[in-house]
């Protein structure tokens, strides 16, 4: 367990990373934000000079890995960060230093146990990208195929583990303050986060999820999927066919190549609305660096590392929420986040299908262009606040992805109007599932199984209501020191560095 003065040594670096850099020179400015708040932002940047523009992806890579993904989705959202912040946080898509060569070739090796010209006949030693967690090489397998080598940094997983313990305990600590930050649950977030990047540290897992997703889009003409190579793929090393494309990054490039930015934008919104409603399997890191587009105008996606799951009762929500605000049924919305538990069921059920109606018709059927985002994000969190919304761990990785689909179709057509793109296919998508012929099924199916759950139900019922002082135990959260409350209160504020990215994490993963 890492001491807590490291924990304290690595928060404070971390924020004064960030005001060394100029990337807290927005809240420095910002007369909204509390005044003890911005006092603290120029305590950090005493005795350094900040560039001007800030250097926010330099900022990002010299904290880490974990602060390169907070970054990769800020990257999507021009609305939220500004243009300018927005094409230095590109970089950290696929831009990072990489590296060298040779080790990469050891880890290769080391990975795959053999030589590596025993299963490629070549491989370019310049990297085509350079993520936080790996880089991928060019290759030519001993057949003749051109494929992706991706492979994972060296000292990647040991890196990513201290930096999580630091979060974590960053999180204990807000926890404890209560109010505010208890009710975003920043400790069930950093859990989920930490559950995130133990799957993207594993290839063969990355692999098989590619593999899955290929096989429920098989039937989205506009949307590919890289075919695995299993036998050059193991838990560092993954080697899949190779894409011929243009990135999504590449706006000016797609233009001259004649390919239809309206097209490409309304694809890929359906595409993640197949995968995230329909299947309840969806793509979770969709920012313009994984992204492709083919010289036959298909979407072509890749980095699969970061995966969501969606279980049918939670996606029959999302969609009857997503035509509730296209079609302006704010009711029925209402109704669904008293059902869902999202509202706690002594507020008003009428109270908040007004507040959702204060929020919603502003944006209805505007193109994203015209729409005020910070306006629109202080009306929502408004709500969460008045009605005691908690953050919803199980649904962070869906609200994020919806935030970066967005951001990355108003990119591409800042025209699109979202609502106009999502409701035919969510339209149709709810017929099928809450029409007669569903129910009837669904009840059928639903009796027989029911029947047949009878003794295992019992038991569980059991097991979930057992005898007083014979209670399970709760799931197990690691034990973390809390700090004095008068020395928290002091000193606490000055974890500017990490407490920041909680915040903005919550803006992005709690329930945007």
């Amino acid at each position: 367990m890492t001491a807590r003065t490291i924990h304290i040594w690595r928060t404070l670096k971390w924020g004064r990373t960030l005001a060394r850099n100029g990337a807290l020179l927005g809240i420095e400015r910002d007369g909204n934000a509390p005044a003890a708040l911005r006092r603290l932002v120029r305590i950090a940047r005493l005795g350094s000079f900040p560039p001007n523009p800030p250097a926010y992806a330099k900022a990002f890579e010299q904290i880490g890995p974990a602060a390169v993904k907070l970054g990769q989705s800020l990257a999507t959202r021009p609305d939220l960060v500004g243009e300018e912040a927005a094409r230095d946080l590109l970089r950290l898509q696929d831009s990072l230093p990489p590296v060298p060569y040779a080790r990469i070739k050891a880890a290769i090796e080391t990975g795959l146990g053999v030589p590596a010209e025993t299963l490629f006949r070549s491989i370019d030693p310049e990297p085509v990208g350079a993520a936080s967690i790996a880089q991928v090489h060019r290759a030519v397998t001993t057949e003749g195929r051109d494929v992706a080598v991706k492979v994972l940094r060296p000292g990647i997983e040991e890196k990513f583990a201290g930096d999580i313990e630091t979060y974590e305990w960053i999180a204990a600590q807000a926890s404890a303050r209560g109010g505010e930050l208890a009710r975003l649950r920043p400790r069930e977030v950093i859990a989920t986060f930490r559950q995130w990047t133990l799957r993207e540290l594993d290839l063969r897992r990355e692999a098989a999820s590619a593999s899955e997703l290929a096989d429920a889009m098989s039937g989205e003409d506009g949307y590919v999927v890289p075919a695995i190579d299993w036998k050059r793929t193991s838990r560092r090393v993954m080697t899949l066919d190779w894409v011929e494309g243009i990135k999504l990054t590449d706006r000016d490039a797609l233009v001259a190549a004649g390919h239809d930015l309206n097209h490409l934008a309304k694809t890929l919104v359906r595409a993640f609305l197949r995968q995230a409603i329909a299947e309840g399997f969806f793509h979770a890191d969709l920012h313009q660096g994984n992204l492709f587009v083919t010289p036959e105008g298909r979407i072509a996606a890749i980095d699969f590392g970061i995966m969501g799951r969606v279980n049918r009762q939670a996606r029959l929500w999302l969609a009857e929420i997503l035509h509730g605000l296209i079609t302006g049924n704010y009711r029925r919305v209402a109704e669904i986040h008293f059902d869902a538990q999202y509202v706690p069921g002594h507020h008003n059920i009428d109270e908040f299908t007004t507040a959702l109606r204060a929020v919603g018709e502003p944006i209805r059927g505007v193109p994203v262009k015209d729409i005020s985002v910070g306006n629109m994000l202080d009306g929502l969190f408004a709500i969460t606040r008045e009605f005691d919304m908690p953050t919803q761990p199980h649904l962070l990785l869906l609200q994020k992805t919806m935030v970066m689909v967005e951001g990355v179709a108003s990119t591409l057509d800042p025209e699109i109007n979202m609502w106009e793109v999502s409701g035919p296919f969510v339209s149709e998508w709810l017929r099928d599932e809450l029409g007669p012929e569903a129910v009837l099924a669904n009840h059928l199916q639903r009796a027989i199984k029911a029947i047949g759950d009878l003794p295992d139900l019992l038991r569980r019922i059991e097991a979930a209501y057992p005898k007083p002082g014979a209670a399970p135990p709760a799931p197990p959260l690691p034990e973390i020191e809390i700090g004095p409350r008068g020395w928290l209160t002091s000193l606490g504020w000055s974890l500017l560095g990490a407490l920041a990215g909680v915040a903005i994490a919550s803006v992005l993963y709690g329930w945007v």
